[in-house]
């Protein structure tokens, strides 16, 4: 590389933390429970941990997998690959030994990262796919088998490294469904890299590297915490600060200590957010901020509008896929004169609706959302068979539901594998769970379809109860009558079901296959 750095003569070879730590090495780049880098450290431990990997025999185009929590290690593996050419998959590590097992092996990594907070996760892997690694390091401490990340990079080269080319990233599917995916796509070309256009999160964000900080409260190895809370910001010289795990309270102590200007949500911590006591969430200066992401999964529309005029006109939403494709994106003034929508597509982008038969629905009716396909195509790693039926044509679709508007904004109804079908008809259960997240008693909840001799299936609410209400027929029967005052009584739930927790992605997406399976034990529904 050239002694004196450009974002021009970086980019398309990965090294554009090298140019960051270059303009301002002091700057803090992460921060974090497990210690902290300026962007001068941050870019000497990854091109240190380059050479381990080097000197372990990996190539360009090889595999890492990482099992990290939200930590600097975690960024420093993903910027080494990036500048190294090898393909860097993070492992959820909320998976069980055997799933974080068969990620490694899936995706033929030949290195392994893995957390001392892991570590029985972290050990099986290893033993299952020894054969397949090169190397594997443990951060934090000691793993059985492992060799110390700190001691391998100590004996390696901070000065930045020679030949480097672009990487790639190959994410993993949540996997509600069997096994996780990997969804990967070929490396780029250093003309593509450099030609790739700037995004409308980019426009949006307007990073200013002298005065912005972004907060990430989601796990980093998830495709939109990355992305919108990690690699957007440091590639514009933006330090971000990891939270270890969601905390409400905690994430607006940390607005307030850092200046937040930046950072991605998913609708469950707005919920979360809204459940503090009012005094405790204006005891708080979040004035700082100026860009609040949130997608991954539907907001209700009450639930958006408290964050806004709480916040004020800062509140964003995007509907985009890991796959690719041309995501929706629409702005808070844009949201407040369509309430509920995710936008609009951009400009080009050609998604469609369609019916059952895949003929394009009419406007208003709602059908399954198509993507139209990059021009890079993805494809499920290893898994042609997957790969061939999520594509109809140069579309794809992840199963969503939804409608677009006379004025062509798109609203989110649900998946079509979650569908109620009850009596003949249609019922989507976002609808009913956003209703009910109104209701004052209740934390959270999850709308399925049951088995019922007359309808086929009828509506159920499992419900999650605030800390101090009491769980009662009398609290069931107000929560339908609830439901009833505002939605049709078809679509209101016919009983409801009390738990202390439901199940939810780190995405916040909740798993509702999971909630429904025990309604349908022994039946031939398909769930």
């Amino acid at each position: 590389m050239p002694v004196k750095l450009t974002l021009d003569n970086t980019k398309g070879y990965g090294m554009t933390l090298a140019f960051h730590a270059q303009e301002r090495p002091d700057k803090m780049a992460v921060q974090s429970k497990y210690g902290d880098r300026t962007f001068a450290e941050l870019n000497a431990r990854v091109n240190q941990l380059v050479g381990v990997l080097r000197a372990s025999g990996l190539q360009a185009d090889d595999g890492v997998a990482i099992l990290l929590v939200n930590r600097p290690e975690f960024i420093e593996a993903y910027y080494a690959c990036l500048r190294a050419g090898f393909r860097i998959t993070p492992i959820n590590w909320h998976l069980s030994g055997d799933n974080a097992s068969y990620v490694v092996e899936n995706s033929k990594a030949k290195a392994f990262i893995g957390d001392v907070k892991c570590d029985q996760s972290a050990i099986e892997a290893l033993r299952y796919n020894r054969d397949q690694l090169k190397v594997a390091l443990a951060v934090g401490g000691t793993i059985e088998g492992f060799e110390s990340y700190d001691d391998m990079l100590d004996r390696e080269s901070q000065e930045n490294i020679e030949n480097p080319e672009i990487g790639a990233q190959m994410l993993y599917t949540s996997g509600t469904t069997g096994r996780p995916k990997g969804v990967y796509r070929n490396r780029l070309s250093v003309d593509e890299v450099i030609n790739i256009p700037i995004t409308q999160f980019e426009i949006d964000a307007a990073y200013d590297p002298e005065t912005d900080c972004c907060l990430c409260p989601g796990p980093a190895y998830h495709a939109a915490p990355l992305a919108f809370n990690v690699v957007l910001p440091i590639g514009k010289g933006v330090g971000v600060v990891l939270m270890d795990k969601w905390d409400a309270e905690e994430a607006l102590q940390l607005i307030e200590r850092h200046k937040i200007t930046h950072t991605h949500m998913v609708a469950t911590m707005f919920h979360r957010l809204l459940a503090l006591a009012a005094e405790t969430r204006n005891s708080y200066d979040l004035s700082s901020l100026r860009y609040v992401l949130h997608g991954a999964a539907p907001c209700p529309v009450h639930v958006k509008q408290k964050m806004m005029e709480w916040l004020g006109l800062v509140v964003y939403e995007y509907y985009a896929a890991t796959e690719g494709g041309g995501g929706y994106v629409i702005g808070p003034e844009e949201w407040l004169a369509n309430p509920g929508s995710v936008g609009k597509a951009p400009e080009g982008a050609e998604n469609k609706i369609c019916a059952d038969d895949g003929e394009e629905v009419s406007v208003g009716e709602i059908g399954t959302i198509y993507f139209k396909a990059p021009a890079l195509r993805f494809e499920y790693y290893n898994d042609k068979e997957k790969t061939a039926g999520s594509y109809s044509g140069d579309f794809f679709t992840l199963g969503d539901m939804g409608y677009i508007d006379d004025k062509g904004y798109l609203y989110l109804t649900g998946r079509s594998a979650e569908t109620i079908i009850s009596g003949g008809v249609n019922i989507y259960p976002q609808e009913t769970d956003d209703v009910l997240l109104k209701h004052p008693a209740i934390a959270d909840v999850c709308t399925v379809g049951v088995p019922s001799e007359e309808w086929g299936e009828e509506v159920k609410s499992i419900v999650q109860l605030k800390a101090g209400v009491e769980e009662s027929a009398s609290m069931a029967e107000e929560l339908i009558s609830f439901v009833r005052e505002h939605l049709a009584v078809f679509k209101s739930p016919r009983s409801i079901d009390f738990v202390l927790e439901l199940p939810r992605l780190p995405s916040g997406k909740i798993q509702r296959r999971l909630v429904r399976a025990p309604y349908w034990e022994g039946r031939d529904k398909q769930i």
